[in-house]
């Protein structure tokens, strides 16, 4: 499993959408389940969750995408996983890294410290 958090200078909502385009727009990658949630004060979440079948590895890598403003810039967590074959070691052969790659891509313009 591959993790990343970081921060970017769009909305939940903008980074949702770019974080879509980039996925769906590669070869196998889908949307499986989308949830958003607003607070009473106007503050966003939203969570993506994307699979995507790597021939490399003869399987499917999922990722999921949380994306919040709650602490008054927005934060991006991503984690993939999955992408492996076998019942002992799951060896992925970088299927779930290049995912997660692929998804945080899709921010390079947007990256903030």
């Amino acid at each position: 499993m591959d993790k990343a958090d970081f921060y970017v200078n769009i909305t939940p909502e903008e980074a949702a959408d770019k974080v879509y385009s980039k996925i769906v727009q590669s070869v196998s990658g889908e949307l499986i389940d989308e949830y958003r949630r607003n607070t009473p004060d106007g503050r966003k979440m939203m969570m993506l969750v994307f699979e995507k079948y790597y021939m490399r590895s003869s399987n499917r890598a999922m990722l999921t995408f949380i994306a919040d403003d709650l602490d008054g810039r927005t934060r991006i967590h991503l984690s993939s996983g999955g992408g492996g074959d076998g019942l002992l070691f799951r060896f992925s052969w970088g299927a779930n890294t290049s995912f997660l790659n692929l998804a945080k891509k899709a921010f390079e313009d947007n990256l903030v410290e």
